[in-house]
């Protein structure tokens, strides 16, 4: 019944599970199995999932706790949230955990949300690093440290995460809609939890909290990928069966929220540069009856371009952009819609059409096209899920929160028996006057209230399903280099470069990425916004297609992501080459979509004028600009954008189009489950004809010195600063020191969590939730760089400056240890072929080889270098490059709150 959720799981495709013979160790019971995912139960309570899948070299073990924000009590607001950090602080035999992460190449995190946390990691299958994963998630779920030292310095971190998040105007409205719309319920609480709570939480608090919940019986354990299935039990048996069965009782919850008894009105009043409406419902659970035909009425409102929303407020130039999202949860919850208004324009109106246009939907029932392309939307959202247990394993935790993973299969099956009636009438029950949350109270003397009535349980809903078995199958791949190299047919099309490497995929999956390449520093002098209107402008009609019908033909063809790269099915693929020459070729550059688009360029770009983000980020682009202007590779400043966005005209957008539009150089990579001679066919006749009618050549960049510069820029009430730093470096990808400086990044700064600098500002000194470095090299050019960026409180801006110029001191005076070059290469290396098993990464990578007149040939000598750095190597190299002398410094911080 839970399509709410799948709806947002657009994935990529994998391979069918493997079913298999099985002694059972002692006292594990075997559950449901429903197509290729089965259910185990340990005597301790814990539930074990697993879906085996041989088709990529990877595996996907999380964890998934039935706790979350709702679970917490007054003034333990955001608990459940900071004990998610805690648990990445160790245990008495694993006291490094980010570090041994790293050390495995592992992709990792954990996320809280209202009804459960989980925690998850993916890396290369093998033995050992699954053993060493099940074995880490059994001790940090009952023996993490959760000590007072740790709380004090990630304290400050998380209030950092917070205040990121005051700096975002829909994230604070919408935080206060929950705390208006509930009175007593915990889902008036955001997440993140209230300030206060989170400076003051006492250490006795989070040890009770992780004791109760954090137990074998309250967990779900899922391991998804390639693995053996018996050994795996077996392993889980040892290391999650040795933990006792807990003695406690869980804590029950008896709240339940009253109906609401008349609409009701909040305003957030902050600086800031774009207007937001947004109105809100209560909606049952997600176990309701009600829950699915709410699903559908929210993506008939609130889909772009085809809802009813975008059709009467932003064609209509009412407003730039609307949206509807729903957060389904174990208990009532809301449902929104919003709208995006630009500075200047009366909001009343805007305000008005959109209740209008929600409370009247009962009225106007969906119409059979509308069900059938949701329907197809969210069928299409489901099966990519179903296609890659790796990221489905990870989704599956909404479920697991509701009451039980095969809700998911179930609320598949249940799609094709919602009508049109059945949404109208659940709209009508919800979307009512004395149930909105938009205005101030207004007394009434014939209140409209909406009762929520009890839902079924799981077990009720699930009692006469029958689940199906997976008949999907694909291939074992082999993401080595020379084997890509040796599956992969290089050949050229005209002026376009290809490379095509079929293989068998679940799902019948194909990944295309098309680059092409036309003008020159000459022809493109003046022609910046020009030509990024040009290409914005294409999947806004063709001479066949309006957008809306546009957006149909795609999701006839399972085409998602974009015009230049997208992923399809081998069904499809042929159709989906034509409709994208198509669109190439043929745009009709409507003049209502020219429109449209010029003024969500405008509020989207005055959104950002006072966010620091991204005030640093165009100080330091502007500073160290130095081409003149016109020139294609300067860059503008924010005014400058908009004033070109505003002297766009129709006619040279489509003069620009007839002028350099064509596919006489570029490249064209093709890797999943395709016919190569229907390909070509079908590309030869598509594209092989087609030129552009000007001259090309590739516009280099160049390496030129900076003298090191401060920039302050104020950043008036917003709680969250940024500190960014750059220095120019005269670097190419194939320059001897490029490796050796790779892998003193990744220390230094580009290790996620485990950085050298990450060690400081957020696990030591706790004052920010993010940063990083990077290392930019040319590929044709010797423009490089090497950057620091970092968001910390205003008032902890010195300090946080402070600590990043020590380590980089430090790094380059004492340089790096054997053991962290060890483990930056141990991380790289994983992380690079993890990175291979993907198609839509191999598609990518292909055409940048192709275009640098590279194979992978050049990747797996790359690998050799760095494999053999010396930790004297790659300090030598740090040391070289990096001058801190010649860092450039922009803060973008409110300057009242940086002086306290």
């Amino acid at each position: 019944m839970q399509i709410r959720y799948v709806a947002a799981l657009l994935l990529t495709a994998s391979t069918a599970s493997v079913s298999f013979a099985q002694t059972l160790p002692a006292g594990v019971v075997k559950g449901p199995s429903v197509e290729g995912i089965t259910e185990y139960r340990l005597p301790n309570g814990l539930k074990v999932l697993l879906f085996p899948d041989a088709s990529k070299p990877t595996v996907t073990v999380n964890v998934t706790y039935l706790v979350g924000s709702r679970h917490e009590n007054y003034g333990e607001t955001g608990m459940a949230h900071l004990l998610e950090h805690l648990l990445f602080k160790g245990t008495p035999r694993h006291r490094n955990i980010p570090q041994q992460f790293a050390d495995r190449g592992m992709d990792y995190n954990g996320t809280t949300s209202l009804d459960r946390t989980n925690y998850y990691e993916v890396f290369q299958a093998s033995p050992e690093n699954l053993k060493w994963a099940l074995d880490m998630e059994a001790e940090r779920m009952t023996r993490s440290f959760i000590a007072k030292k740790d709380l004090d310095s990630e304290m400050t971190v998380v209030r950092n995460e917070y205040e990121s998040g005051e700096n975002d105007p829909f994230g604070v409205l919408y935080k206060r809609m929950e705390s208006v719309a509930f009175d007593w319920h915990s889902y008036g609480r955001s997440t993140i939890g209230n300030r206060s709570d989170i400076e003051n939480v006492r250490i006795e608090n989070l040890q009770a909290f992780y004791r109760t919940y954090y137990q074998p019986d309250n967990a779900v354990l899922l391991v998804a990928g390639k693995f053996e299935p018996s050994q795996t039990l077996a392993w889980i048996s040892k290391t999650f069966g040795a933990i006792p069965k807990p003695k406690r009782t869980l804590p029950r919850f008896w709240t339940v929220e009253p109906a609401q008894d008349g609409e009701r009105q909040y305003a957030v009043r902050r600086k800031g540069d774009v207007q937001i409406v947004l109105v809100g419902y209560k909606i049952p659970s997600g176990l309701h009856a009600d829950a699915d035909p709410l699903a559908f009425m929210n993506q008939v409102l609130g889909d772009t371009p085809n809802g009813r929303l975008h059709k009467r407020l932003v064609e209509s130039g009412k407003a730039a952009q609307v949206f509807a999202f729903s957060q389904p949860g174990y208990a009532p919850s809301l449902q929104v819609f919003g709208a995006v208004v630009k500075m200047g324009q009366p909001v009343e109106p805007v305000r008005d059409e959109l209740i209008a246009a929600v409370e009247g939907f009962a009225q106007e029932a969906p119409s059979e096209e509308e069900m059938e392309r949701t329907r197809r939307e969210y069928s299409n959202s489901i099966e990519k899920a179903l296609n890659n247990p790796q990221q489905v394993g990870v989704a599956l935790s909404e479920h697991i929160a509701l009451g039980d993973w095969r809700l998911l299969f179930q609320g598949r099956d249940s799609l094709a028996s919602i009508t049109s009636a059945q949404v109208a009438a659940a709209a009508g029950r919800y979307l009512k006057r004395d149930n909105r949350v938009v205005g101030t109270f207004i007394p009434d003397d014939a209140p409209q209230r909406a009762e929520i009535g009890a839902a079924p349980t799981a077990a009720e809903l699930l009692k006469d399903y029958k689940g199906k078995a997976s008949a999907l199958t694909s291939e074992v791949f082999d993401p080595s280099q020379d084997n890509i190299m040796a599956r992969t047919e290089l050949r050229e099309l005209g002026g376009l470069k290809l490379a095509l490497l079929p293989k068998r995929n679940r799902g019948e999956t194909v990944v295309v990425d098309l680059r092409l390449r036309w003008g020159d520093e000459k022809n493109q002098f003046g022609q910046q916004m020009l030509a990024a209107a040009t290409d914005q402008m294409l999947m806004r009609g063709s001479s066949r297609y309006t957008r809306a019908q546009l957006a149909d033909a795609m999701s006839k063809l399972k085409m998602s992501g974009s015009l230049y790269h997208f992923e399809t099915t081998r069904e499809h693929l042929a159709a989906a080459l034509r409709l994208q020459a198509h669109v190439l070729k043929e745009p009709a550059f409507p003049a209502a979509e020219f429109e449209q688009m010029r003024q969500q360029w405008v509020v989207g770009l005055e959104a950002t004028r006072n966010d620091p983000q991204a005030m640093a980020g165009r100080a330091q682009a502007e500073y160290f600009d130095h081409w003149p202007k016109g020139d294609p590779r300067s860059t503008l400043t924010l005014d400058e954008q908009l004033a070109a966005i505003k002297a766009l005209k129709l006619e040279d957008l489509k003069a620009y189009h007839a002028a350099f539009y064509g596919a006489s150089q570029g490249e064209l990579s093709v890797v999943g489950d395709f016919d190569k001679a229907e390909l070509l066919k079908v590309a030869g006749e598509e594209l092989a004809g087609w030129h552009s009618k000007a001259a090309y050549a590739p516009i280099l960049d160049k390496h030129v010195e900076k003298a090191p510069t401060r920039i302050t820029l104020d950043a008036p009430d917003k709680e969250n600063g940024v500190f960014s730093a750059r220095m120019n470096l005269a670097l190419r990808t194939d320059d001897p020191d490029y490796p050796a400086l790779e892998l003193a990044n990744f220390i230094f700064g580009n290790g996620g969590l485990k950085s050298r600098l990450m060690d400081r500002i957020r696990q030591k000194d706790g004052l920010s939730y993010g940063g990083g470095s990077g290392l930019e090299a040319g590929e044709l050019d010797d423009a490089g760089a090497f950057t620091i960026d970092a968001i910390a409180a205003p008032q902890n801006m010195a300090k946080l400056e402070a600590a990043i110029r020590q380590e980089l001191e430090r790094a380059v005076k004492q340089g790096f240890t054997a053991a962290e070059v060890a483990g930056a290469k141990s991380g790289l290396m994983q992380q690079r072929l993890q990175n291979r098993s993907r198609d839509d990464v191999l598609a990518s990578a292909w055409s940048h080889f192709r275009y640098l007149g590279r194979t992978f040939a050049w990747s797996k000598q790359y690998e050799a270098r760095l494999k053999a750095l010396t930790p004297q190597q790659v300090s030598a190299a740090f040391r070289k490059h990096i001058d801190p002398g010649k860092l450039s410094v922009v803060i973008a911080a409110d300057a009242a709150k940086a002086k306290r």
